[in-house]
């Protein structure tokens, strides 16, 4: 189980950021394929972000898959709200769902 430390650190990225990326590597260096997709979308939209590298806090890692419930990095959540990972980001960028969510900010 998450200690009580690292779901406070996770909960207070998440809140004092309107956009948080948990992903692998960082904006300007992604490690893996999905993290890169995830921060192009966001670049093409314009969107203010922080990445957060869980590859450098193997706690963190582990950290927000439980937190999200969800098994995959990377994870993307706006204004406090867990929005998806990689696939999810797709769609929703491709239906326009993204670019609605991020103009009525």
């Amino acid at each position: 189980f998450m200690n009580q430390n690292l779901q406070n650190k996770i909960k207070n990225l998440i809140q004092e950021n309107d956009v948080v990326l948990f992903m692998k590597g960082t904006p300007e260096m992604p490690m893996c394929g999905f993290s890169a997709a995830v921060v192009n979308i966001l670049n093409i939209l314009e969107v203010k972000f922080i990445g957060i590298n869980i590859l450098e806090d193997e706690e963190l890692r582990q950290g927000i898959k439980e937190y999200s419930d969800w098994p995959t990095i990377p994870q993307l959540y706006v204004n406090k709200e867990f929005i998806g990972g990689c696939d999810i980001v797709q769609e929703m960028y491709k239906s326009g769902e993204l670019q609605e969510l991020f103009s009525s900010k």
